[in-house]
Order: structure tokens, then sequence, then C-alpha cells
């Protein structure tokens, strides 16, 4: 039984080279689409891509909707369903352009991958999730203990985050140097931060936080 096609295999590696250094896509981008990728050979028991047909995407979309999460049990979510097909889409309409597949892949038949009206309105609908309010922050810090120096550094990393509203990542890439304590800012400098879309900007403490920046 085939466990790859190397056929296949230089197609994505060029498809994934294209997503990085031309779109300037982030490595987990590509793993989401190298995951999705994976799960249709699987489906296809690793069929050369030129064979596509709209049918096979009719096939791994049933398919696909009777998978479960392996952490949860579940099955997978509207939003899973719709990130894994619609990088699937995208692919095959690359590939349909691509010097030795242009006569062998109909453009229309990516369509098929759609999910249906309703799924892709539940997989793309904004959810509130609850947020503790702002007294509630300011409680659970007065409470934290205070009395060793990892203690202290626990509370002060949870003001720091209040204050800042940064994301954790960044914080977690933060130095010494990217924080002014005096100002209250801090610049988020995106060659050694990991600031959103690698963005370099400066933030500034909220100004209603003097009790938490003490």
């Amino acid at each position: 039984m085939l466990k790859h096609n190397a056929e296949n295999e230089r197609a994505k590696r060029k498809y994934l080279i294209f997503l990085k250094e031309a779109k300037r896509q982030d490595e987990s981008s590509l793993d989401t689409v190298a995951m999705a990728l994976s799960r249709f050979e699987k489906y296809t028991k690793f069929k050369n891509f030129k064979a596509f047909h709209f049918e096979q995407a009719i096939g791994f979309k049933k398919y696909l909707a009777k998978q479960e999460n392996k952490q949860t049990g579940k099955p997978l979510s509207k939003a899973t369903l719709n990130s894994t097909l619609r990088s699937l889409k995208t692919f095959f309409q690359w590939l349909a352009m691509q010097t030795g597949y242009k006569s062998r892949i109909n453009y229309t038949d990516t369509e098929y991958f759609n999910l249906s009206q309703k799924d892709s309105r539940i997989a793309t609908a904004r959810r509130i999730k609850p947020v503790p309010t702002l007294e509630q922050i300011k409680h659970t810090i007065e409470q934290m203990p205070k009395s060793t120096d990892i203690e202290k550094r626990n509370r002060a990393l949870f003001a720091f985050t209040i204050l800042t509203g940064m994301r954790d990542s960044a914080i977690a890439s933060l130095k010494l140097k990217h924080v002014d304590v005096i100002v209250g800012s801090v610049f988020q400098d995106a060659r050694e931060v990991k600031t959103k879309f690698s963005k370099t900007f400066t933030s500034y403490f909220f100004r209603w936080g003097m009790k938490l920046r003490q």
C-alpha cells in the first residue's frame, strides 16, 4: 500500500515554498496546509494529484465529516472542516495553473470543496467568550501570594499583562530593554518580539492602572 506519492511530494513542496516566499505565510499556516493535504492524500490512497476529479472532493467532504478530533474524541468542528477544505481548494486552484497539470485538472472542480452555506455560516460565526471583569482581575492580583521572589514575579507578570494588553506570545519573548517603567511604555520590536503580523510599534500602559503599576 502506498504511503506517499513522489510526484505529489514535489508538487506540495513547490506549493509550500510559494506560500512561504511569495505569500509570506508563517510556519503555523504552512502546517495547516500540510495537514490538509496529508488528510486528502490518505483518503485518496495517495493517488496522483493529476487524477483529481470533483467526485474526490465530494467524497472527501463526507469522509472528513465523519472523522474525530483525536484529543476530544468528538467530530471535527465546522471551523476545522472549513479550514481544511479551503486549504485544499486553494491548493488545487494553484495546481490547475501549473505546467503538467493545466490539462489534467478542471479549475471548476475545485468549487466542490465548498461547505454548504449552512455549515459555512456555523464555521465562521463569531462567538462571544466570557472574560473576567477588570475588578475581578484586580481582585485576583491583590489576592496572589507575594512572599517569595517567584510569587512576586508571577504577580508582576499578571499585572503587566493587564497594564499593556499584550499578547501572551509577545510578552514571553520580551526582554527587559523593551520596557520603560518610568515612561510606562513597551517597545515591541518585531526583530525580537513575537508581535502579530511581525509589526514593530510602541505601546503604553493603561492610565487607570497606577496601582497595578506599583
